[in-house]
C-alpha cells in the first residue's frame, strides 16, 4: 500500500510539474523568438538574463564571459527588485550592471567556474544556506562564459533541461550574429558592430533620447570612463603599391592580431575601412588612456613585418563624454590624427591636449546621424 502511494504521488508530482511546463512554454516561446529578433550581441546576452531570471524565481542573475585564454573579460549582472509606487502598486524593476574590467571575483564564482571549464558542464557550490549554480556557455566546442545564479533549491530535470535550450539557442543565434559583425580578413568587429557600440556606451553615459532604445535602469560602473580612438598604419598606400595587395592584406591581418594582443581583453577593436580602425577603451582617466594607446604604438614599432620589415601607427583619440554625439568623438579622434601624421605620423594625440595646447579650437556640432 505504502509502494502504490508513493508512486501516486510521485505521478501526480510529475503531472503538476508537466502541466507547470506546459502553461510556462508559450511565454518562453515568445521571449525565444524575441530574443531572436535582436541584432545587438551585448543586447541579446541582456535579453538572455531577462529570459532565464524570471523562468528560474530568482531576482540576480550573472553572465561572465571569457577570452581565448579563458580570462574573465567582462560580467553582466542582471536584478529584479520590487518597487511600491506612490499609489501603493508594486512593481518590478530591472536593473542591468556592465563591468568591463575584472578585478577581485568572488572566491567561489571563480572556483565554481573553473570545475565548469574543467569538466565542460553545470556545476553547483554551496554557499551559506543557498546553491550557486553556474552553466558553461559554449562557442564551437570551447566553453566562452558561464550563465551564473543562486537560489535555495536544486535545479530541477525539466528546469535543467530548459535552462540547457534556451542557453543553445543563444549561442547558436549569437555565433551567427557575432559572424556578421565582423571583419572578413581581420576577425575584428566591422563598422555595424561600431554603431552598436556607440548605441550602447551612450546609453551607459546617460545621454537622453537620442537613441530609440533605453534600458531602464541601467548603470554605469563608478570611476568609469571611455576613450575613443582612430588608428591608421602610416604610409600603407606605398606598402601596396612596392609590395602589392597580398602582402597589404598580409600587413593588415598582421597589425590586427598584435593591436589585439597589445589591448585589454575588455578594449573593443574595429576595422573601419582600409587601414584605418578603431579602438573603445574603459579607463579612469586621462594618463590611463593615453598609456593604453602608446603600449600598442610602441608594440607595432617594435614588431618585425614579413618583407618590409618595420612600420608604425599614428593615433588620435578623445573622450566619450554624454553631451556629446558620437559622431563628434570620432571627427575629434580623427582631426587628433590627422594632426599626428601632419607632425610626421608615428605619434599618439590626444584632442583634448591638442585643445589646451592652443593646436585646435572647439568645434560645435549641430545633432546628426551617427555616420
Amino acid at each position: 500500500m505504502r509502494s502504490t502511494m508513493r508512486e501516486l504521488t510521485t505521478t501526480d508530482a510529475r503531472e503538476k510539474m508537466a502541466e507547470a511546463g506546459t502553461s510556462r512554454l508559450p511565454g518562453l516561446l515568445g521571449k525565444l523568438g524575441k530574443m531572436t529578433s535582436i541584432r545587438d550581441t551585448e543586447v541579446l546576452e541582456q535579453s538572455l538574463l531577462r529570459t532565464l531570471g524570471p523562468l528560474l524565481g530568482v531576482l540576480d542573475t550573472s553572465l561572465y564571459r571569457t577570452d581565448e585564454q579563458q580570462n574573465m573579460v567582462r560580467v553582466i549582472h542582471y536584478h529584479r527588485s520590487k518597487v511600491i509606487e506612490a499609489d501603493g502598486v508594486a512593481r518590478m524593476v530591472e536593473r542591468v550592471e556592465e563591468l568591463s574590467r575584472i578585478n577581485d571575483l568572488p572566491a567561489e564564482v571563480v572556483a565554481l567556474t573553473d570545475n565548469v571549464r574543467l569538466l565542460g558542464k553545470p556545476c553547483t557550490r554551496k554557499v551559506g544556506g543557498e546553491l550557486l549554480v553556474a552553466y558553461p556557455l559554449f562557442g564551437g566546442n570551447d566553453v566562452c562564459g558561464y550563465f551564473v545564479f543562486q537560489r535555495d533549491r536544486e535545479v530541477q530535470a525539466a528546469e535543467d533541461a530548459t535552462i540547457r535550450g534556451v542557453l543553445e539557442v543563444f549561442s547558436n543565434y549569437y555565433t551567427l550574429l557575432d559572424i556578421s559583425q565582423r571583419d572578413r580578413l581581420t576577425g575584428l568587429f566591422n563598422r555595424q558592430a561600431l554603431e552598436g557600440s556607440f548605441e550602447r556606451i551612450w546609453r551607459v553615459l546617460g545621454r537622453p533620447d537620442h537613441f530609440a532604445e533605453r534600458e531602464e535602469g541601467r548603470r554605469r560602473p563608478p570611476g568609469e570612463n571611455y576613450w575613443l580612438a582612430v588608428i591608421d598604419i602610416d604610409h600603407f598606400k606605398s606598402i601596396n603599391d612596392r609590395f602589392g595587395h597580398m602582402v597589404g592584406d598580409e600587413i593588415l591581418l598582421l597589425v590586427s592580431r598584435l593591436m589585439t594582443q597589445t589591448f585589454r581583453g575588455s578594449d573593443l577593436l574595429y576595422r573601419y575601412g582600409g587601414e584605418e580602425f578603431v579602438a573603445i577603451i574603459a579607463a579612469d582617466n586621462a594618463k590611463i588612456a593615453r598609456n593604453v594607446f602608446e603600449r600598442v604604438r610602441l608594440a607595432i614599432e617594435a614588431h618585425v613585418f614579413p618583407q618590409i620589415e618595420h612600420l608604425t601607427i599614428s593615433i588620435g583619440y578623445s573622450q566619450a563624454v554624454q553631451d556629446i554625439l558620437p559622431v563628434e568623438v570620432l571627427s575629434r579622434a580623427d582631426r587628433s590624427l590627422y594632426q599626428a601624421k601632419q607632425d610626421g605620423r608615428n605619434r599618439v594625440y590626444s584632442y583634448h591636449e591638442l585643445l589646451a595646447s592652443g593646436v585646435f579650437k572647439e568645434q560645435v556640432f549641430a545633432e546628426a546621424e551617427f555616420f
